[in-house]
């Protein structure tokens, strides 16, 4: 075997994590026909192509209004800043969050002047654990923000039950969980985004339905909120030079708009694509140091944003991810330190050893390759590697 056919013939064994180019390259004609149908507009901010992403998208979630903005962060800082300016909220409130979430939930709470109250997730689902909102909760409390983590929905029904038991606001960060859905409601199809108050997507590249940049939106029912997000991220104005609000400038561009028109009919059949992955790993992978995932009675409620598996210990969890690198199959750890324990927060949120199942989730889970141009052999071949892993 000569140098290049030995490099060629390792190079087909690698299973990147996440390719992006592989996974926009079957759409590179619709993707040039937006981008130059946005160049030959002249409209470039606010214009058509972004009402029109707005209003699809919004139907997408089964809601009647939707509001670009910048990105994900935004959307969550900008619907909960919106329900103060409505008078719902007041600064200094608690909102009751999951402690084993990305920063990015509890940065956007604090911003907008309210406290974040972390809760320990259910062990099983990885998602906040409705058994324990009540302990978390005081005379303070005045919200819930769902995470509906790496793309399974939480438990809504209950979730709600609670809040509208106590009168709390209920929000949801839907950044990894875009076209996940289940029954609630009497409604056989309802989609993450439309359980609650109002929910923020993240429209960032690496998402189900991921833009070429930043991008974001809030999606809600409710047309008063609706407006003064809308107004908060565009300096606090509804007409140009008449600010109403402290804004900030937060506004989905139209190029990205543009983009994601063009990829959204796509995204069930991603989304369905990563279930076929998920399945086979779940039933394939047969590994006794390797727990997978819990996979709901419903195969919709999940869309599989990542595939997180855990080990027993830290050491074993860092010893699986350089063995899969060693073997060519890409990994990643999310979030390794949990919120209480980013120095951003000193010991505002916790201490160590407060959340003891977010720190433990942080130290023994690892994601594999998840997404819709992973083919059968790649998948057979993550599957055959990780039967082998002893330690």
């Amino acid at each position: 075997m000569t140098w290049n056919e030995h490099t060629e013939q390792k190079c087909k064994r690698q299973v990147p994590f996440l390719d992006l180019k592989q996974i926009n390259a079957p759409y590179m004609d619709e993707l040039r026909e937006a981008a130059a149908d946005v160049v030959e507009s002249g409209w470039y901010i606010r214009g058509n192509f972004c009402e029109q992403f707005e209003n699809a998208f919004a139907a997408y979630c089964g809601v009647k209004f939707g509001v670009g903005v910048g990105n994900g962060l935004d959307a969550l800082t900008l619907m909960l800043k919106a329900e103060i300016e409505l008078g719902r909220l007041r600064a200094g409130d608690e909102i009751l969050v999951p402690a084993n979430t990305y920063i990015a939930t509890v940065l956007a709470v604090s911003a907008a002047g309210l406290v974040p109250v972390l809760v320990e997730p259910d062990e099983k689902s990885f998602n906040i654990d409705p058994n324990r909102l009540a302990s978390a909760c005081t005379e303070r409390t005045r919200g819930i923000l769902v995470v509906h983590l790496y793309g399974r929905l939480a438990s809504m029904a209950a979730i709600c039950d609670f809040a509208k038991s106590r009168g709390l606001l209920v929000f949801e960060d839907c950044a990894q969980a875009h076209g996940a859905r289940c029954a609630f409601g009497g409604n056989a199809d309802a989609v993450a985004g439309s359980f609650g108050a109002a929910a923020a997507y993240s429209f960032y590249p690496t998402k189900n339905l991921g833009a070429l940049g930043d991008a974001g939106m809030v999606v809600t029912n409710d047309a008063e909120l609706a407006r003064v997000v809308r107004a908060l991220a565009n300096y606090g104005s509804e007409r140009k030079y008449v600010n109403l609000y402290r804004g900030v400038n937060s506004r989905l561009d139209e190029m990205q708009a543009a983009l994601l028109l063009k990829k959204l009919p796509h995204l069930d059949a991603w989304n369905a694509r990563r279930r076929e992955i998920a399945a086979r790993y779940l039933n394939e992978i047969r590994n006794p140091l390797i727990g997978l995932p819990e996979a709901p009675a419903n195969p919709l409620e999940h869309v599989w944003h990542v595939f997180t598996v855990r080990l027993q210990s830290e050491n074993a969890r860092d010893a699986l991810q350089k063995y899969l690198e060693g073997r060519g199959v890409g990994t990643l750890v999310f979030y390794p330190i949990p919120p209480h324990l980013q120095k951003a927060y000193g010991t505002e949120l916790g201490n160590p050893g407060d959340f003891p199942i977010a720190e433990n989730l942080a130290k023994t889970v690892i994601s594999i390759p998840v997404n819709q141009v992973l083919t059968d052999e790649q998948v057979t071949q993550v599957v055959e590697v990780l039967n082998e892993f002893s330690c």
